[in-house]
């Protein structure tokens, strides 16, 4: 499709995406497009990342002239460095997003073999070494390692950049490795890491979904009520960090033999309410992609008649504990346990087979699971009670994990436990 976006408009758009999801500070980060004519367009130098305006973009041209209220970032040399020695990049994100400067001060590189799609949207993973900032030094340092195939590259004691087609896709690439490195050091916190090898890798991206297309009677008010609260659960979860832009899906009942979900390679807090695709049996709406997890979805529908709403996702701090061999035991508070009962752990790849074994692994009396490798599965009886349950076992997990900084965790006693079940009707 072709872009209809001002790259003015891309560029502050973009950047206020990262800062409200405090991905850079307020005199941190650049960003930058190439146009097929050659000429780049760039944040400015010296300007409120939090306050940018379409006239504060620069451009310099691509014969050296520039355009602008301002003179453009003090680290353009290393943006017009890259575009010079790798053709197929025409966008690049620069910030300082705190996870990925834990590396760069560590001087290593995030692994993201920790679950599939953060390997694949990462791309090759690079580590150029320090020069000062702004200097002709740094760009060819940071030139070397683009040169080499790299995609993501820490930078040493200073942060992050990548590139990408265009600013989307590197948008989405900066966000996913940060999201990796965030998830790596809680999951160092909790023990050993384990990583997807080739094979593992390889399982997940083979997987595909195999439906009709056809065209769908007109929607009923419930279902055009549910393409709303998808819609808007989808954006929360963005907005409180449960999902991030390329991983996730969210779906919803709509009868016994029909269900809505999120599409396939769509931006998640981009989606509306017609991006949604309607699956029934075989089949899926005509001119759109379900997503690739329908299948494990629709098993789980087709076993549990109570099942309204179901979410896999890939939040902080309960995929720590999918990439490690900890297990999440939520009895901490009343809360989490009257909403989560016990977590069950399910083995890599099930949720890729087309045995219907993924639907084993949650019920009525066990609505949460953590995937190895691939985050956690929850289910509901409704959107809302879906969503709420991945925010509870989310904060559960993080709360898990700081107290591991404070003390021994302590968990409910079994007499608490069943106290609880007489109270809340949950034996």
């Amino acid at each position: 499709m072709r872009n209809l976006i001002h790259p003015r408009d891309n560029i502050i758009r973009t950047m206020d995406r990262i800062y409200r999801y405090r991905m850079t500070t307020t005199s941190g980060g650049n960003l930058s497009i190439r146009d097929d004519n050659g000429d780049i367009w760039v944040t400015p130098a010296r300007v409120d990342k939090g306050k940018l305006t379409r006239n504060d973009i620069v451009c310099v041209r691509a014969d050296g002239t520039i355009d602008g209220l301002h003179p453009p970032s003090s680290e353009f040399p290393f943006h017009k460095a890259i575009y010079q020695v790798r053709p197929n990049i025409h966008a690049i994100v620069h910030a300082h997003p705190v996870a990925l400067v834990a590396f760069s001060i560590c001087r290593q590189s995030p692994n993201t073999r920790l679950f599939p799609q953060a390997h694949s949207v990462c791309g090759e993973v690079g580590f150029a070494p320090y020069a000062c900032p702004g200097s002709e030094a740094l760009g060819k340092s940071i030139a070397g390692t683009f040169s080499a195939g790299c995609d993501s590259v820490i930078l040493e004691n200073h942060g992050v950049i990548v590139g990408g087609p265009d600013l989307a896709r590197a948008f989405e690439r900066f966000e996913a490795f940060e999201f990796a490195g965030k998830i790596l050091v809680k999951a160092n916190q909790l023990g050993e890491v384990r990583f997807l090898n080739d094979d593992q890798l390889q399982q997940a991206a083979a997987r595909g979904v195999d439906f009709v297309s056809y065209a769908p009677a007109a929607a009923s008010a419930h279902e055009l009520e549910l393409r709303k609260q998808l819609c808007e659960f989808v954006q929360r979860g963005c907005r409180q960090r449960l999902f991030i832009s390329t991983e996730g899906s969210f779906s919803a009942r709509v009868d016994n033999h029909s269900f809505l979900i999120t599409p396939t390679q769509n931006d998640r807090e981009k989606l509306c309410v017609e991006d949604l695709v309607l699956v029934q049996g075989d089949q899926r709406e005509s001119g759109k992609q379900a997503s690739r997890a329908s299948r494990a979805h629709q098993a789980i529908y087709e076993k549990h008649l109570q099942v309204q709403a179901i979410v896999f996702a890939h939040p902080v701090n309960a995929t720590a504990f999918s990439v490690t061999n900890e297990s999440l035991d939520v009895r901490t508070i009343p809360e989490s346990y009257v909403f989560l009962r016990d977590v069950q752990r399910v083995p890599y790849g099930i949720q890729y087979r087309d045995d219907d074994r993924i639907a084993d692994f949650v019920s009525a009396k066990n609505p949460a699971a953590i995937l190895q490798n691939d985050g956690v599965l929850v289910t509901g009886s409704t959107v809302l009670d879906a969503f709420d349950r991945l925010e509870v076992l989310e904060s559960t997990a993080e709360a898990v994990i700081n107290a591991g900084a404070i003390g021994e965790v302590s968990v409910m006693s079994s007499d608490v436990i069943n106290e609880h079940g007489t109270a809340f009707n949950l034996n």
